[in-house]
């Protein structure tokens, strides 16, 4: 069957053909209806239907080939290699939730999960599915005061952590960043289990933080069978930047990502039980759950956990991977990879990769550029894909497994099946239909399985936020910029909103702005994201100050600044660069057009300014870039 018709048939007959990819995943109890539109635009898939996603990406494989790899974790930061087997992995993810199941944790509570990339990390995750407690995994990056406000939205009844994790040689412990949130908090989590890795000294808070090593002794091999769920129950949540400051918990189900993400390892990723999958993200991020965790062990896949930088303890630490476990199919973010550009050809050369199929990139958008290099390199196909923490798996990309269709310079492919996807005009509401020309990508309903129940506990924002965007269209709204081609190929041209995108990581400029204008000097601030060779955005600010001559001493209230934002966010979301100006560029209803100071910072024309109300702002600004 080609792709065309693969796809069409999953937008002319949902109900045939998501019950068709309904049979790559076990059901406890069968569903009696496939979709449930009743209370758009909240879809529910599998209604009825009683399943595990713990029992499918662990427990069905360790009854039929229990000693193949299931869990491969490489850390070239401690210089440590451990391979599971679909047992072992069992074995672990059983002591996890019989150990949470001790702390009182039952269907329903939620566990928050603050770990750097280890095993036990993957653990907590499954045994929260195999319980039916819902986990919220949060970045291992994020300071305290970002942590604090995510605490505070899920309220865990345990939070499951480290002493510490490390990047690029460099320790950082998490136990007092984590105790700074949980004093921020109001909410106070019963339990701290902490994986004491011995990188750090810590020193526990009585009657609430357990060793987990002591807590897991008593625990191993106690029996732990899988909940049954409801597809339609929650099976986590997982925060995302919002424009307001205050991050949005994405919601999902049970079984709609379960099949979503069984379907997508088949037809996307080429996916086949036994073999090897790399994913070099983090578990903090949606990447991380979808396709380290969840995705390649309902395939059956063992799937490599990394520790590590691209480069460290040199270039070639990813190819050896590779080789060395024979990996298939690997994910990556094009940043990554223009870092390895940087390092040269040779740092693949001398490794047997005839095992790799195919490289997967997405998180930003691929240039050119890289992309011909890492194929040229590897000799491989290298194909591009866009989606979001909203979405849970890819919107757009080429479902290789369906058709191996030829790839297009600078597009990220065509729609996935079971999405509508549409141009459309963002102030009139009508659809582009001009091939080229730019318009707001949106979805219509149904959106497929595996996508956004809604926003944790808040409803009304996953309306106001999503599906109001476009004037008489009740459409999703992806906040992105594109355009199709005359052969349906979609570009991404950018944002449309105030969340920028640094080395894959998304970022709201409300965050980051709010973590600024707590400086006492700061007046005004606007961040923008700029384009960047290697991290394809970076965070820039530009800020206007309460008293003349404040920044006098520019250099070191820039730094003082930056460091404010790190110890409230996070490294990932240090400005590059914070400019201080006379003033920020509005419309005459005082919105700040944060496209036209992007456009400044990137050298190009920042167009109609006819709605500004001081276009002299802009222009001394301009100049300010014209001077270095």
């Amino acid at each position: 069957m080609s792709y065309s018709e693969f796809y069409r048939r999953s937008i002319e007959q949902p109900d045939d053909f998501w019950r068709e990819q309904s049979q790559l995943v076990d059901w406890f109890e069968p569903f009696t209806q496939v979709h449930d539109g009743s209370k758009a635009p909240f879809d529910r898939w599998f209604i009825d239907g009683k399943l595990n996603l713990c029992h499918n990406a662990v427990d069905r494989h360790a009854q039929v080939r229990p000693d193949d790899r299931a869990l491969i974790w490489c850390s070239t930061e401690v210089d440590q290699e451990k391979i599971y087997t679909f047992r072992d992995l069992l074995q672990e993810v059983q002591a996890m939730a019989a150990s949470l199941r001790s702390l009182g944790v039952t269907k329903g509570d939620r566990v928050l999960i603050y770990m750097p990339m280890i095993p036990e990390a993957v653990f907590a995750m499954l045994a929260c599915a195999r319980i039916g407690a819902i986990h919220c995994v949060v970045f291992g990056g994020f300071a305290s005061v970002s942590l604090a406000s995510r605490i505070e939205d899920a309220s865990p009844k345990v939070i499951v952590s480290a002493d510490a994790g490390s990047r690029g040689a460099k320790v950082i412990p998490y136990k007092p960043l984590l105790d700074g949130a949980i004093e921020q908090s109001t909410h106070k989590p019963a339990h701290v289990v902490l994986v004491d890795r011995q990188l750090a000294p810590w020193q526990a808070v009585p009657d609430r933080d357990i060793d987990y090593a002591t807590l897991r002794a008593t625990q191993l091999d106690q029996p732990v069978p899988c909940t049954p769920l409801d597809a339609t129950d929650i099976s986590y949540t997982l925060y995302t930047s919002g424009t307001t400051g205050k991050p949005k918990g994405v919601q999902r189900d049970v079984g709609g990502y379960a099949v979503a993400l069984a379907a997508s390892m088949k037809h996307i990723f080429l996916a086949k039980p036994g073999r090897s999958f790399f994913a070099t993200s983090d578990v903090g991020w949606v990447v991380g759950h979808s396709y380290i965790v969840y995705g390649p062990l309902l395939a059956g896949m063992a799937t490599v956990l990394y520790e590590g930088t691209p480069i460290r303890p040199d270039p070639s630490i990813w190819w050896r991977l590779v080789e060395k476990y024979q990996v298939t199919s690997m994910f990556s973010a094009p940043t990554a990879i223009r870092v390895l550009k940087k390092e040269g050809p040779t740092a693949s050369e001398g490794y047997d990769l005839s095992s790799l199929q195919a490289l997967f990139l997405a998180g930003e958008p691929l240039d050119e550029t890289t992309s011909s290099w890492v194929s040229q390199t590897l000799q491989v196909p290298v194909i591009d894909n866009y989606w979001q923490t909203e979405s849970g798996w890819p919107i757009l990309t080429l479902p290789r497994g369906v058709e191996p269709l030829p790839t297009k310079a600078g597009s990220t492919g065509l729609p996935v099946y079971g999405y509508k996807v549409r141009v459309m005009d963002e102030s009139t509401g009508k659809p582009v239909t001009e091939p080229g020309r730019k318009g707001l990508i949106v979805l219509e309903r149904p959106l497929p399985p595996g996508f956004m129940q809604t926003v944790w506990q808040d409803d009304t924002r996953f309306i106001n936020t999503y599906w109001q965007s476009v004037p008489g269209q009740s459409v999703y709204s992806t906040f992105d910029w594109g355009y199709q081609d005359e052969d349906g190929y979609c570009f991404i041209a950018g944002r449309s909103d105030d969340v920028i995108n640094v080395a894959g990581h998304r970022l709201g400029t409300g965050e980051i702005e709010a973590s600024i204008a707590t400086n006492a000097s700061v007046a005004e601030v606007a961040v923008v994201g700029v384009k960047d060779d290697v991290k394809g955005q970076v965070a820039v600010a530009f800020v206007t100050l309460k008293q003349a001559g404040a920044a006098d001493d520019a250099g070191t209230l820039q730094g003082t600044i930056c460091k404010t934002v790190e110890q409230q966010i996070g490294a990932v979301a240090r400005p590059s660069h914070v400019y201080f100006v006379e003033a920020l560029p509005k419309t005459r209803s005082g919105k700040l057009l944060r496209r036209a100071l992007q456009a400044v910072a990137e050298g190009r024309d920042p167009g109609d300014l006819s709605t500004m109300e001081d276009p002299a702002a802009l222009q001394h600004i301009e100049q300010q870039f014209r001077k270095g």
